[in-house]
């Protein structure tokens, strides 16, 4: 890894925001007792890895991506496709991610086809573009070759049928970030922008939080797929919070704290106000 070279086009700025830590802000490498890192087993090792270059990546500049829109005419029947190509890494140059995760995986996407263009099936394959001498080797090279009003011939037309899948259950790790990002699940916008970055727990008590509900025998997790299924115990308690105060199972709820919280910290309310109001609501839900 230390053989690994990078550019030296840093950004100069604070790796750490000092009004938004909270418990602690990251785990950061230091370098002592690297020489032991040749005796640590492969796992550890590549552990080791995304630390460090996840730590290095914060100095480099934001990646730059040309992001590409085409909208194509055939006899009337109008498919839309979009997709986007990297012109500077910036710190992708230290993540080095695969080269499917930066580009497009499909030339069109039938669900971006107008609404107009009803029976209009995707089109699989866009290739002999004129006034070219070599044929494009992929999509992102076909959309970054076409020009305004040029004319292309199509080779062929496919419909795809497919059914939909039910959402996959969360594991150990989706699940954090589901509590992470629970606000996304808020229409009311300030209430949104309050508990963006917080959602339910914080980085520290989330996993603690999982780990509760495991030993209660709320939910349970498979130890080698670590997915989380509820108990039959856990289900009947989901049953009686919904049936007796629903608004504990809506992220609005710890959104609307947040906001109390916030304004106790601001000396806009006072604490007892604030606790006055919880115990009102308890009082008249339950």
């Amino acid at each position: 890894m230390v053989e690994e070279k990078y550019s030296t086009n840093l950004v100069k700025t604070k790796y750490v925001n000092d009004s938004k830590i909270t418990d602690h802000y990251a785990i950061i490498p230091t370098g002592q007792g690297y020489e032991n890192f040749d005796a640590l087993p492969q796992l550890q090792k590549n552990i080791y890895k995304v630390i460090v270059k996840r730590f290095l990546s914060i100095f480099y500049p934001p990646a730059e991506f040309n992001k590409i829109s085409v909208t194509i005419n055939i006899e009337n029947e109008v498919f839309n496709t979009s997709g986007k190509v990297c012109i500077k890494q910036g710190y992708l140059e230290v993540l080095k991610p695969k080269k499917d995760d930066v580009g497009m995986g499909a030339i069109v996407d039938p669900n971006k086809t107008n609404a107009n263009d009803v029976g209009a099936g995707p089109v699989s394959t866009l290739t002999n573009i004129e006034d070219n001498s070599k044929e494009p080797e992929s999509n992102i090279d076909i959309l970054n070759t076409l020009k305004k009003g040029e004319k292309i011939n199509i080779v062929n037309f496919e419909t795809k049928d497919a059914e939909t899948s039910p959402p996959t259950r969360y594991n150990s790790g989706s699940i954090i970030l589901a509590m992470e990002n629970a606000g996304k699940l808020i229409e009311d916008e300030e209430l949104r922008e309050q508990i963006k970055g917080a959602g339910i727990g914080t980085s520290a008590t989330r996993a603690e939080i999982i780990k509760k509900l495991e030993k209660i025998k709320y939910i349970e997790i498979n130890s080698k797929t670590q997915i989380i299924t509820p108990t039959g115990y856990g289900e009947i308690i989901y049953d009686v919070v919904r049936n007796v105060m629903p608004d504990m199972l809506n992220p609005k709820l710890t959104a609307s704290w947040e906001k109390g919280l916030d304004m106790v910290a601001k000396k806009e309310i006072e604490p007892n106000e604030f606790m006055r109001k919880i115990r009102k609501l308890y009082k008249r839900k339950i």
